[in-house]
């Protein structure tokens, strides 16, 4: 019977999580020095959120529900890996920055403030919209209770 607040609540789960990995992002757009290796410092690296379904594929999903076992298996998404973005980093002229190098380059994070703030709309669109979905399977639960009455 509650099987969709658990799917939406695994969502709302993975989309704060999405929220704050942005979050990060976007408070690092500046971090020269985010992690060292072999000796030298490198920048923030970019971060994002890799999601999948719980259940693996819609077949044992259709063949579940035929069933009908009375198996409570929440479906919904999870989140499996928080990734490090492979592309470069961008090169800023800056010869006064004590990270530069012999050109006076400093070599910044791969963070796009634009796209976060794309991917922070998104993920808090789908937040609102999960949140919509709780709220609706709530009521329709409070409406079925006071029909037993």
């Amino acid at each position: 019977m509650f099987q969709s607040m658990g799917i939406t609540s695994s969502a709302l789960t993975s989309q704060r999580l999405r929220m704050d990995v942005i979050s990060s992002n976007m408070a690092n757009v500046d971090t020269t020095r985010g992690k060292l290796v072999d000796g030298q410092w490198q920048p923030y690296t970019r971060k994002m959120v890799v999601m999948q379904p719980k259940e693996s594929s819609f077949s044992s999903i259709f063949n579940s529900s035929l069933q009908n076992t009375g198996n409570n298996k929440m479906n919904g998404v999870k989140v499996s890996n928080i990734v490090e973005d492979e592309s470069p980093y961008r090169l800023v002229y800056d010869p006064e920055h004590p990270d530069a190098n012999e050109e006076g380059y400093v070599q910044m994070p791969n963070v796009d403030p634009l796209k976060e703030m794309v991917d922070l709309m998104s993920a808090t669109r789908s937040y609102e919209a999960n949140v919509t979905v709780f709220n609706a399977s709530k009521s329709m639960y409070i409406k079925a209770l006071e029909l037993g009455k």
